[in-house]
């Protein structure tokens, strides 16, 4: 008979992963052992394989989880309804708000992918490809005579990624600019670029 999942298996599985994306982006995915993890997550080696047979596939649920938590969050918010610098600013925020508590979850993506299997890859790129498609449909309406027109789509969509990936490197929570005004300001300057493309 197979085993039940105990009630708190959801979140001693949150609370490895987000642990697991600490240690990762501290010491970085080679030079981190499974020994290392389970003593300083306060697991027993045991537990830790009962969870993950590897470190590489922690590794892949890490940025898997962060994935589709942002695919989730954008799509969530998402209102195609809206005023195209409305709806951009709305998907820019909501993104800037799901890197909230994720900055150790980003650096495991943006340095980590890149370990793992092709067909691992492949299944996180295609998480990737679809965040990015939202962005680009709402960029696209901005202007879309330009975009139509022209391939500079997805130049302009991950010229905004640039600004927004890299924000966890220098904001600080109440110190300057809040994370609402950089969502305006982003998405101001995207949009008084897009605008003047002729």
């Amino acid at each position: 008979m197979a085993r039940t999942r105990a009630k708190d298996y959801d979140d001693k599985r949150d609370a490895m992963l987000h642990g697991a994306a600490r240690i990762f982006a501290r010491d970085g995915y080679d030079r981190a052992s499974m020994n290392q993890l389970a003593t300083e997550l306060g697991v027993s080696k045991a537990l830790l394989y009962h969870y993950y047979t590897s470190k590489e596939a922690l590794l892949f649920d890490i940025i898997e989880t962060h994935l589709q938590e942002l695919v989730e969050a954008v799509e969530e918010a998402d209102q195609p309804h809206e005023a195209p610098q409305e709806r951009l600013e709305g998907l820019v925020m909501a993104l800037l708000d799901a890197y909230r508590d994720a900055d150790n979850e980003h650096r495991v993506q943006l340095s980590g992918l890149q370990l793992l299997p092709d067909a691992q890859q492949e299944e996180l790129k295609a998480l990737e490809r679809q965040l990015v498609a939202l962005f680009a449909e709402a960029v696209r309406q901005v202007n879309p005579e330009v975009f139509d027109n022209r391939p500079l789509l997805k130049p302009v969509t991950m010229s905004l990624f640039g600004m927004l990936n890299w924000f966890y490197m220098w904001f600080r929570e109440d110190r300057g600019i809040s994370r609402q005004d950089y969502a305006k300001l982003a998405t101001h300057l995207l949009v008084s670029g897009v605008k003047g493309l002729d």
